[in-house]
C-alpha cells in the first residue's frame, strides 16, 4: 500500500526541518515506532545502529515517537531521551498516535519498511529483526537500482549540539566503603568518583583494563560485594553494563574493569533456574544489582525477570518472572514483572520498582508481593493506602533500615516514601530523579538524571494534587464469543522456519482480567489460536507472546535466528466487531 504521510507535532535531529515522504522519496525508508521507556524499543535502537552504518547512503531511519505515559509526551523530556539513548536519526513526534493508527501499530515497537517509491513493503512487531531487515535492504536495493528508482547521498539528519556538564544523564549511585560517591554516567558511557576519578574511555564499548582503557555501553546499577566475597573474586564493585548485556567487576585498589558475566550478545532463549556458567550465558538488559541471599540480584529488564548472580562460583539462573510483561504476585519464580529498574536490600526483604507497571514490590520467603501498583496502563501522581496509590514509571529504591523505602518515582519527578503501608510524597519538581542513596552520615542523595547532577534531598512533606493517568492506547474492537487470533510470521528473506529442535512457533496468551478469556488461554506451537472471550466483559488486554525461529536457508553452516514480541492489545468486545485479531510478527507486503 502506499505509505502514509508522516505528520505530528515536531521534528527532532534535523535542524528545524519537518520531513515528508515526497523529501524521501528514492531513498528506503524504515519508520521505527517507539516509546523511550520500552526497553524493547531500546533494544531495537541498537539493532539499527549497525543498519544505519553500513547502508547510510540509501537508508533513512526515522524514529516515530509514539508515548505510552504522560511524561512521554512532554516535548522537552522527548529530546532529552533522545540525546541520552544516542539516537542519530530524525524522530517524529506524535504524542497523539496520530502515525500508529495510521499504519495500524499495535506494539511497541513495530518496525515498517517504505521502498524508494513510498509503498510500505514489510511490517514487523518485536525485535530480533536486524538481520531479516539487512536481507530486504539488500533486495530492495538491487531492485531499485535496476528500475533508476534509488537515490544515493546524505540522509536528512542533523545532529543536535554537544553539551557540557560534569554528568550527561547519570543512572544510578552507590556510596564507597570510604564515603566516595561513585556514579554511573550512563550518556558518556563511564563510571565516576565524584570529585575524582574517571573509569572509562567514555566510547560506547566493552573493553576489560584500567580507567583509560575500560569500556561500558550505558551503565546503570551497581552493587558492593562484602569484602570476604570481594577478596575472594578481585573485585568490589559489580556493575550493570546495560546495553553490553554485561556485568563487570571493579576493583578499587587500581580501578581496573573485567566482565563477570555474560557473552556480550543479547538473550533469546529459554530459561531455567539452574546454575549456568556465567561467562557463557546471553544477559539482556540488565539494570541493577543488589546483594540479597549471599548473591547478586539481577534486575533483567530486558527479559521482565530477576535473575541470580553467585561471584564465587561464577555462575548464574533465573531467580523470578516468566518474560510476560505484566503484574502478578506469587511464589517464586512463576510471577509476572515488568521492566524491573530499581533494587535495594533490607533484612529479608528484597524491594523492587517495576518501571512499567509503575509498582513497588519485595520479595521475602519466596514470595513476591506488590504494595503499590495496579497494572500496566494505570499510573499517576496519587498519596494514600498502597492499594490506591499510584506512582509513574519509577526507576530508583532505597530501603531504609527503620523499614521505610524510598522510590524515585522518575516520570513524576518526584520521590515517594512508603511507611506502614501508605504511599506519600516527599518532594517533587525533579527532574527524572532515577536513584537515591543513603550515605553513611543520613543524607538523602538523588540522582536527578535529566539535570544531569546529584542532589541532596530536603525531606518534609509538600503538597500535591491527585492525578490519575490510564494509558489511552487505541483499543480493538473484537466480537465476544469465539475468536481467532492469528499471529503472521513470515520468515526473512533467505531464512526458514528452523525445525532442528521441534516445533519453530511458541504462543502464549492470557488475559486481564481473568474473566475475559473464558477459552484459549495458555502455551502452544500454533500461531493460531482459538479463543472465546466473555460476552460479560466490558473489555481489558490481550497479553499475547509470540516467537518464532528461523535460520539461513542455504548456508553450508546456517545461523540461528529468534523472532519474539509480546502484546498486551487493549481490546473493546462489540458484536458488530470481527472475530478474528490479527498481530504481525513479521509480514511482506509485496517485497
Amino acid at each position: 500500500m502506499r505509505a502514509p504521510e508522516l505528520r505530528g507535532r515536531g521534528w527532532l535531529n534535523t535542524g528545524g526541518r519537518e520531513l515528508t515522504l515526497s523529501d524521501l522519496r528514492g531513498k528506503i525508508v524504515l519508520l521505527d515506532f517507539w516509546t523511550f521507556c520500552c526497553i524493547n524499543c531500546l533494544h531495537v535502537l541498537d539493532e539499527l545502529r549497525p543498519l544505519e552504518e553500513k547502508y547510510g547512503d540509501v537508508l533513512v531511519v526515522i524514529g516515530v515517537h509514539s508515548p505510552k505515559f504522560e511524561h512521554e509526551k512532554d516535548p522537552d523530556a522527548l529530546a532529552a531521551a533522545v540525546e541520552r539513548y544516542g539516537v542519530e536519526h530524525p524522530v517524529l513526534d506524535d504524542p497523539e498516535m496520530g502515525m500508529w493508527r495510521q499504519y495500524a501499530a499495535k506494539a511497541w515497537p513495530t518496525l515498517n519498511v517504505i521502498d524508494p517509491e513510498g509503498y510500505v513493503v514489510a511490517a514487523m512487531a518485536g525485535e530480533g529483526h536486524a538481520e531479516g531487515l539487512r536481507r530486504l535492504i539488500d533486495e530492495l536495493i538491487d531492485e531499485h537500482e535496476a528500475k533508476g528508482t534509488l537515490h544515493r547521498g546524505n540522509g536528512p539528519f542533523v545532529p543536535p549540539p554537544p553539551s557540557d556538564t560534569q554528568f550527561r544523564f547519570p543512572g544510578k549511585a552507590l556510596e564507597l566503603p570510604d564515603g566516595r560517591i561513585l556514579v554511573s554516567d550512563s550518556a558518556r558511557h563511564q563510571l565516576v568518583v565524584v570529585d575524582g576519578e574517571r573509569i572509562g574511555s567514555g566510547k560506547r564499548g566493552r573493553a576489560d583494563g584500567g580507567p583509560d582503557q575500560a569500556s561500558f555501553s550505558e551503565p546503570q546499577g551497581m552493587c558492593l560485594l562484602p569484602p570476604d566475597v570481594a577478596q575472594a573474586v578481585g573485585y568490589d564493585v559489580v556493575i550493570a553494563d546495560t546495553v553490553n548485556h554485561l556485568l563487570r567487576g571493579l576493583r578499587l585498589s587500581d580501578l581496573t574493569v573485567t566482565t563477570v558475566a555474560g557473552t556480550g550478545r543479547q538473550w533469546r532463549s529459554t530459561l531455567d533456574e539452574r546454575p549456568h556458567d556465567a561467562r557463557s550465558m546471553d544477559l539482556s538488559s540488565p539494570w541493577d544489582v543488589a546483594w540479597y541471599q549471599k548473591k547478586i540480584i539481577i534486575a533483567m529488564a530486558g527479559t521482565h525477570t530477576l535473575w541470580w548472580f553467585d561471584p564465587l562460583k561464577r555462575t548464574v539462573g533465573l531467580f523470578a518472572g516468566t518474560t510476560v510483561e505484566a503484574l502478578r504476585d506469587g511464589e517464586l519464580p512463576d510471577v509476572w514483572l515488568a521492566q524491573p529498574s530499581g533494587l535495594s536490600a533490607q533484612g529479608d526483604r528484597l524491594w523492587i520498582v517495576d518501571s512499567e507497571t509503575s509498582a513497588l514490590r519485595y520479595i521475602a520467603g519466596g514470595v513476591m508481593k506488590t504494595v503499590v501498583g495496579q497494572g500496566l496502563f494505570d499510573f499517576g501522581l496519587v498519596d494514600g493506602p498502597g492499594e490506591q496509590a499510584l506512582m509513574q514509571h519509577p526507576l530508583g529504591v532505597c530501603a531504609l533500615p527503620n523499614g521505610d523505602v524510598l522510590v524515585a518515582d522518575t516520570y513524576n519527578g518526584a520521590v515517594r516514601l512508603f511507611r506502614d503501608g501508605r504511599l506519600s510524597t516527599v518532594e517533587t519538581g525533579l527532574a527524572e530523579p532515577s536513584d537515591l542513596v543513603v550515605t553513611q552520615g543520613g543524607d538523602v542523595l538523588v540522582v536527578e538524571s535529566a539535570a544531569h547532577r546529584l542532589v541532596q534531598l530536603s525531606p518534609g512533606s509538600v503538597g500535591v494534587d491527585a492525578v490519575r493517568h490510564r494509558v489511552e492506547r487505541p483499543v480493538t474492537l473484537v466480537k465476544p464469543g469465539e475468536v481467532t487470533l492469528d499471529v503472521i510470521f513470515e520468515p526473512a528473506p533467505g531464512q526458514k522456519l528452523d525445525f532442528s529442535f521441534g516445533d519453530p512457533t511458541r504462543l502464549e496468551v492470557s488475559a486481564s482480567p481473568d474473566d475475559l478469556l473464558l477459552s484459549g488461554g495458555g502455551t502452544g506451537t500454533s500461531l493460531r489460536r482459538r479463543l472465546v472471550l466473555n460476552p460479560a466483559a466490558e473489555g481489558g488486554v490481550l497479553q499475547v507472546v509470540a516467537q518464532a525461529a528461523t535460520c539461513d536457508a542455504e548456508a553450508e553452516n546456517a545461523a540461528c535466528h529468534l523472532t519474539r514480541q509480546d502484546w498486551g492489545v487493549p481490546i473493546q468486545l462489540s458484536a458488530a466487531a470481527d472475530a478474528r485479531l490479527t498481530l504481525v510478527l513479521r509480514g511482506l507486503e509485496g517485497a
